[in-house]
């Protein structure tokens, strides 16, 4: 099937999309008007960044926007694993349990979930359960499991096989952690603007996640975030910093503008992202190769195509990273990349350096070898890598 049919062909995914990006852009409209911020007020802060006016409007338009009491937004943060620990050890003390849902979670989590680290939950004296969750969200812990003090929810599909969690099975998880008693963390990369409404919406009670994803529009340089209940997004602060500190602090340097600039046009990003993503899947699945999830899709920003081979995954990432733009001439290589139990490749020639809403692609290097197609500011740039991938594979 030729590029111009495929076009046609997913139109109504395109469609689909437009309106989710229409009603996430009003509401960003809407929550900086409120706001008020001004250009003064978007200049950073120094030192403790005590009084940053611009930092904490920032902060009520995202809990705004998320439909939560409260967030926090820092330039601090790294990452959305170093988002995750920090809510994590908040959270979670001595006899604690902790269910992981489903058993997915993050490669790069996985220090901070098990025993051998000595900065991990375990060593803390919080019990960590992977539990199964049905087709129709509802637990299925092992006999005699403790009941979780916290259950942890990843939204996305990460290395995993499995699409990302819809609302209906998010709402649903939700509702049987708090009859256990339970409160509920949902790690949100990737998630955000990729539907009308965020977890907290559906009764999470706190989501986390990363600026160098869907949030930071593909113009933050740094940064993390966390929104929900009032009372445990000032427990993440005081995490983050130091008790008493928590979130009357963290300058923004000339971060803050990027930030705020970043947020406001994520859910048109978001949506050139997912545009990218309908075709890739299209392309793939037309040429006969597995992919995850299926054509018809438009919730997921991130494409699994299974390859069979590695140096079908090593001439993928060639050509992804050859039409980055940064970098096009570097040539990818698979490394023991930390963090992760397999050697990782990665093709990313993007602004940001891991800003994975920027065209990227990575994946272990372990059978039946998947490459994981992601993000794309430009649905033009998904669509001549996804492209000239294919022909790199065929050559």
């Amino acid at each position: 099937m030729q590029s111009d049919e495929i076009l046609l062909q997913i139109e109504p995914q395109w469609r689909a999309i437009g309106e989710i990006v229409r009603q996430n852009s009003v509401k960003l409209i809407d929550a900086f008007s409120e706001q008020g911020m001004t250009q003064g007020d978007i200049a950073g802060s120094t030192g403790y960044g005590y009084d940053d006016r611009g930092r904490q409007a920032l902060d009520k338009v995202y809990a705004r926007v998320f439909s939560a009491e409260s967030a926090l937004v820092r330039a601090q943060w790294v990452s959305g694993s170093h988002v995750l620990a920090s809510a994590l050890r908040a959270l979670l003390g001595p006899g604690d349990t902790l269910w992981i849902a489903g058993g997915r979670a993050y490669d790069t989590l996985a220090p901070l979930l098990g025993q051998e680290h000595r900065q991990s939950l375990g060593r803390l004296g919080v019990a960590v359960v992977s539990v199964a969750v049905d087709q129709s969200g509802r637990f299925l812990p092992p006999p005699g499991t403790p009941a979780p003090q916290v259950v942890f929810i990843q939204r996305s599909r990460g290395y995993s096989l499995e699409p990302a969690w819809t609302q209906e099975i998010i709402e649903a998880m939700i509702g049987d952690a708090h009859r256990l008693g339970g409160r509920v963390v949902v790690d949100n990369c990737y998630g955000e603007f990729t539907d009308f409404s965020e977890p907290t919406a559906w009764g999470a009670d706190l989501i986390a996640g990363s600026l160098l994803k869907n949030p930071g529009g593909g113009i933050a340089p740094t940064g993390g975030y966390v929104a929900g209940q009032a009372d445990l997004v000032e427990q993440v602060a005081d995490a983050l910093f130091a008790p008493s500190l928590g979130g009357e602090v963290g300058p923004t340097g000339a971060y803050l503008r990027l930030f705020a600039q970043g947020f406001f046009l994520a859910p048109q990003m978001v949506g050139e992202a997912l545009m990218g993503a309908a075709y890739a899947r299209a392309r793939w699945q037309g040429a006969g190769f597995t992919v995850e999830p299926p054509a018809q899709a438009i919730h997921e920003a991130i494409t699994a195509i299974r390859l069979e081979r590695p140096d079908r995954v090593e001439k993928f990432c060639r050509a992804v990273q050859a039409l980055g733009p940064l970098d096009s001439q570097a040539l990818p290589q698979a490394w023991a990349m930390p963090g992760y139990s397999d050697p990782i490749i990665m093709a990313a020639g993007g602004m940001i350096a891991g800003g994975s809403l920027e065209l990227s692609c990575d994946g272990p290097m372990r059978a039946p070898y998947w490459v994981y197609l992601q993000g794309g500011l430009s649905r033009w740039h998904t669509i001549r890598a996804a492209d000239q991938a294919l022909h790199a594979i065929d050559a």
